[in-house]
Parts: C-alpha cells; sequence; structure tokens
C-alpha cells in the first residue's frame, strides 16, 4: 500500500514537471511569434513611410509649379527651356528688361535709354501709360534702338475707391505690374532673370550680368538695395529694393508673382508706389531682399560727385534720378556726360569707377583715381579710411545738408582753399588686350593756396595706365 502510494507520488511529480514544461515551452513560442509579427509589421511600416516620404520629395524637386491661369495657359510654356544649357553663364540673353516711361516724358528720357540699350541683344519692353501720339519720322527711325513700345493694361479695378492720403496710387499699381504683365507675354524662351527699372535709369549691362551671375536663377531671388536717403527708407522700408535704381527677379519667383499680385496689391491700398507693393508680394511669397549696393537709387540732389568718386567696392550696375541731379561732368549736358562712361565701359566694365588710393610721398599728396570717372590731388596726407567715404557734394532728398539723412559714412566737402582737391576728369581712353590708358584734364580752376607745401597746381593731366581684369569679382567677395 505504501509502496503504490509512492509509486503514485511519483507518476503525478512526472505529469506536473511534463506538464509545466510544456507549458514553459509553449510560451516561449508564443513570445516568439508575438515579437516576431511586431518586427514584421514595423519592418512593413517603415518601408511604406519611407518610400511615400521618397516619392514627396521628388515631386518637391521642382523650382516652381506649373500654373494653369485662365488668362495665359503657362502650363504649355516649355520650362524646360531654363535648363537647357546648365552649365551655361548667365549672359545678356537671359535677361528681360521691363521699363517703367510716361508717354508724357518719353521724348525725352528715350535718350537715356538709347545709351546703354543693346539692338538684337537686349531683351525687354518699355511700358507706357498710354499710346504715343503719332510718330515723327525720327521716331520711326529710332524703333531699333530702343525696347519695344508697350502700354499697360487697365488697373481701375484695383485701385480703392477710398482716396490715398498720399496721393493717386494709379501709377503705383500700373508699375508694380509689369513684372506679371511681361510674364504673361510668353515670350520666356531661355529667360532666367526679370530686371525692372524706369525710363531714367542707366545700366551698366555688364556688370548686372556679372552681378547675376553670382546667384541660381532657379531659386526665389529678389535682388537690389535700398536708398541712400535714411527717411525715404523709413517712409517705405529697409527691406526694399528701390524701383527706380532697378531690381532684379529670377524667372520661378516672376512665376510665383504673377499668379498672386493682383489679390496681393488689393490687401495694401495704403501704400503709395510701386516698389514698396512689389516688396509686400515678396513678403508675402516668404522671400527676402538680397542687397547688391551696385544698384543705386540715388535719392539726393546736387552733385554726385562725392559719391562716384568714392564708389565702394562692388561692380556700378546702375544710375538713377538723372534728371534730377547734376551731369556728372562739367560743361556738358545729362545724356553727354553719360555717354563719355561708354568708351571706359567697353575697355573695361568692371572697373568703372572703382576707387584707387596712392601716395606722393615727395610732394605730401594724397591720389584718389576713380577710373574712368575722376582722378582727384589732395595738398596733404589723408587716411585710407577717411578717403573712402563719400565727400557731401549733394543734398539728401529734401534737400538738406544733414548728414545724419543718410544710411552711410560720409565726410565733409573741404571749404578751406588749401584743402579742396584738383579734379581731373576723363577726358581720353585707349584699350588693348591686356592694358587700359586712361587720360583725366582738370577743366576748373582751384583758388590760390598760401601753404609752402608743393602745390598741384602745374599738373594739367594724369595718366592712368591699368591691367584689366576679367576675374576681378571672382576674386573679392561681393
Amino acid at each position: 500500500m505504501i509502496m503504490s502510494t509512492m509509486s503514485n507520488n511519483l507518476k503525478d511529480s512526472e505529469n506536473l514537471q511534463l506538464q509545466l514544461h510544456y507549458s514553459s515551452w509553449t510560451i516561449t513560442k508564443l513570445m516568439t511569434s508575438f515579437f516576431l509579427l511586431i518586427s514584421l509589421s514595423y519592418f512593413f511600416y517603415s518601408l511604406g513611410f519611407l518610400t511615400h516620404s521618397y516619392n514627396n520629395n521628388c515631386a518637391q524637386k521642382k523650382p516652381y509649379p506649373n500654373y494653369n491661369y485662365p488668362h495665359h495657359p503657362l502650363s504649355t510654356i516649355n520650362h524646360n527651356t531654363n535648363t537647357a544649357a546648365p552649365m551655361e553663364k548667365t549672359n545678356i540673353s537671359h535677361i528681360v528688361f521691363g521699363i517703367g516711361a510716361s508717354s508724357r516724358l518719353w521724348a525725352h528720357r528715350k535718350e537715356f535709354i538709347k545709351l546703354w540699350w543693346r539692338p538684337n541683344e537686349t531683351r525687354g519692353n518699355v511700358w507706357l501709360d498710354q499710346q504715343l501720339p503719332n510718330k515723327t519720322t525720327e521716331e520711326e527711325e529710332d524703333n531699333h534702338l530702343l525696347p519695344t513700345l508697350r502700354v499697360s493694361s487697365d488697373v481701375s479695378k484695383l485701385i480703392m475707391k477710398r482716396r490715398n492720403p498720399r496721393g493717386d496710387t494709379t501709377l503705383g499699381v500700373r508699375i508694380s505690374r509689369i513684372v506679371s504683365e511681361t510674364v504673361r507675354l510668353g515670350n520666356v524662351e531661355n529667360v532666367r532673370w526679370f530686371v525692372m527699372g524706369d525710363d531714367d535709369t542707366f545700366f551698366v549691362t555688364e556688370n548686372l550680368v556679372k552681378v547675376l551671375q553670382k546667384y541660381d536663377h532657379n531659386q526665389f531671388y529678389y535682388i537690389g538695395t535700398t536708398s541712400e536717403s535714411h527717411l525715404q527708407n523709413i517712409h517705405f522700408s529697409y527691406n526694399m529694393a528701390f524701383g527706380g535704381g532697378g531690381f532684379a527677379i529670377s524667372y520661378p519667383l516672376a512665376v510665383a508673382l504673377e499668379r498672386i499680385q493682383d489679390k496681393c496689391l488689393q490687401r495694401y491700398p495704403a501704400l503709395f508706389g510701386s516698389d514698396d507693393r512689389i516688396q509686400a508680394c515678396m513678403a508675402e511669397l516668404g522671400v527676402p531682399l538680397t542687397k547688391e549696393i551696385g544698384f543705386h537709387q540715388f535719392d539726393v540732389y546736387g552733385n554726385l560727385f562725392g559719391l562716384l568718386a568714392a564708389h565702394p567696392i562692388t561692380p556700378l550696375v546702375s544710375m538713377h534720378h538723372l534728371d534730377l541731379v547734376e551731369p556728372i561732368f562739367p560743361n556738358v549736358d545729362r545724356v553727354e556726360a553719360l555717354q563719355r562712361l561708354i568708351g571706359p565701359m567697353k575697355v573695361d566694365s568692371y572697373g568703372l569707377m572703382q576707387q584707387s588710393i596712392c601716395y606722393d610721398k615727395a610732394h605730401h599728396w594724397t591720389i584718389s583715381v576713380s577710373w574712368g570717372y575722376a582722378v582727384q590731388i589732395f595738398r596733404g596726407v589723408f587716411l585710407a579710411r577717411d578717403m573712402e567715404m563719400p565727400a557731401r557734394t549733394f543734398l539728401n532728398w529734401y534737400r538738406r545738408a544733414d548728414y545724419t539723412g543718410f544710411p552711410f559714412n560720409t565726410r565733409p566737402f573741404k571749404r578751406h582753399v588749401c584743402q579742396k582737391p584738383f579734379v581731373f576728369y576723363l577726358s581720353a581712353y585707349d584699350g588693348v588686350v591686356n592694358e587700359t590708358l586712361t587720360e583725366y584734364i582738370r577743366v576748373q580752376p582751384n583758388p590760390d593756396c598760401r601753404w609752402k607745401m608743393p602745390d598741384p597746381t602745374q599738373v594739367q593731366i594724369v595718366k592712368v595706365i591699368k591691367k584689366p581684369d576679367p576675374h576681378l569679382w571672382d576674386k573679392v567677395p561681393l
């Protein structure tokens, strides 16, 4: 009996051990299967997520969307033409100019445009407020020397009925839409940039091209600079490119602007000019101003000599308000003065107006050369830091001799007869392959000076020999 009981207990113990072992093995398999199922689920989820993200990224690689407009089917344009030659540098054929003009002033101001426009090379349009009267024979002959003339579309529907306290805003709205109207023309083959300016803007096209070569035209870029007037920048914006000095908009940004501009303009009825309206729409598109200080609005009055003789180290791209300031060369009219720059521009546009400062130790003179424009000789030794500041030969936009009205450093123009510079203006130029020769003559007498130091009075002509450097702006950070 005892033996039987013991035997039964041993069997029960063995059965219990077998059951426990079987249960443990079952739990292990279940746990393993569970983790395997989770791992497989996570793997397929991650694979699907990565595939979806990849497809989205591919869709985002387009620099701009293909929009369909009821008034202009941009989707039919072959946008691939913009990147047909991806290694080709930007040149003048990739730029389309939009010039805002007045029919009332056109007969006079077209002379400024003829100075820099290159027939059969430059592309663009002049946008007038109304059709010109019947052309004379002389005006017909001018056609091939100028951009195509067009009349801006009616903007009355975009003008708010409420009167703007700053005056009539029709002009500002009309000029601001030039980019959009140019895009709608549809002739955009190989276009990379749209450049805006006024009918009294003078462009140095070679330098404009050089500046734009720095930027990727497939991205959103809004390039220009602010005013020379501190108060003008406050009244409008320090984030705005002033339109008279010119500004550049990349092709994809121009397409995006055209899509939203009319609705954007209606949101800013209190604005006055065209350029602040453009900047407002740029802000809505999230595009900041890229500053290039070679564009010049010239919101000043008087003589530009101080600004041009101490030009910043950057290519001279444009000059504006040429009807408001004195001619940049003495004893000639404004158009004739600008014609004098054409020769140096052809010989070495990159070096135009670039300042060099040197010293004549024997005579204790300071010499400042603004290449292609003027040379100054000062009695005494002046620090380079002072010489690179523009002399105040000009008044601010509010016709005041107030140096605090400028957003940059200036120095007073010397009043003492012995401290006034001897100024020599460009008179002749010559250029060969590796060298340029420019001559400068003195056309205005200096008053007598009783200082005992050597006197530059006997110097009548200054010759400057210079080697053009086609890679000048590739070496210096711009």
